[in-house]
């Protein structure tokens, strides 16, 4: 029995979740995340527990826990000039950040430098801050994925799953995405994403972003999908954090909170063959 049956849908249902990464960013991430959620199609979004503006959302969270939000885990900080360390006293997980100690800014730093047990400390903390602020998380996913940079650290993702008996997010496309081979059973709490839809970084360098995410709703498949996007918008905050770093910069999130708050998007969401998911309805299923 596939998802879609064990939510009472016929197994070729194609399923879908509009789900919003990166929440707790900036002030700028959770504005654009909030309105998302309100008046666009996101149906779906995680919150990062390390960052400085964790703290507004999960305000906002928790006043508004009908909204799907999960815990963004986080083991790395991408930017160049906006750095940001662990939930814990950097000298209580050393193996975790640079020498200011802050996060590395790459996953391979990640994979040649962190420890199981730093790894585990860190993740632990992150979720039992988040549960301090009388929030319900549905799921747990990974920031830049980096609990896939080796199988010892995937294996503490899947761990942590199983202890606080949540989802987490699972897939071929983002374990090759990292290089990983995950060819272990699922367990209970490891629901598998059957096809993830990343924004493409041709598109956005011709222009052409908006094109790409219609083009997703026509090729959905059968299983469940899920559309990963970055809202925020192209303002002085977005614009300082994300210098030198085109990729899902503040460009980039302005274009995905546009598409996904636009009528197009409402349009496409009503007349495609699609079920609408999130991590709350799946989480109702495991036993």
């Amino acid at each position: 029995m596939n998802l879609a049956q064990k939510l009472g849908y016929p197994a070729n249902t194609k399923l879908l979740m509009i789900h919003a990464d990166d929440a707790g960013l900036s002030h700028s991430e959770n504005l654009a995340t909030m309105q998302s959620l309100v008046k666009g199609v996101v149906n779906s979004y995680s919150i990062m527990v390390p960052c400085p503006w964790f703290y507004e959302m999960a305000l906002w969270a928790k006043k508004h826990p009908h909204c799907d939000h999960g815990v963004h885990l986080t083991l790395t900080c991408e930017w160049e000039r906006y750095r940001f360390g662990p939930t814990l006293p950097a000298s209580e997980v050393p193996s975790l950040v640079d020498a200011n100690g802050h996060f590395y800014k790459k996953r391979e730093e990640v994979q040649q430098y962190a420890t199981v047990a730093d790894v585990k400390k860190e993740l632990t903390a992150q979720i039992e801050t988040f549960l301090s602020y009388g929030l319900t998380p549905s799921h747990l996913d990974s920031h830049m994925y980096s609990v896939g940079s080796r199988q010892d650290l995937f294996e503490v993702y899947k761990e942590l799953g199983e202890r606080y008996k949540l989802p987490i997010q699972r897939g071929r496309d983002l374990t090759d995405m990292v290089g990983l081979e995950d060819k272990e059973p699922l367990s209970v709490n490891a629901i598998p994403v059957d096809k993830v839809h990343i924004g493409d970084m041709a598109y956005f360098e011709k222009g052409k972003l908006w094109d790409y995410y219609e083009s997703v709703f026509d090729n959905l498949i059968e299983g469940f999908n899920v559309i990963l996007i970055h809202t925020a918008f192209d303002d002085m905050e977005m614009q300082g954090i994300t210098v030198n770093h085109p990729n899902f910069g503040a460009a980039w999130r302005q274009i995905d909170y546009d598409f996904f708050t636009s009528e197009l998007a409402k349009k496409l969401v009503d007349s495609t063959a699609i079920q609408l998911v999130n991590w709350t309805t799946i989480q109702k299923i495991l036993v």
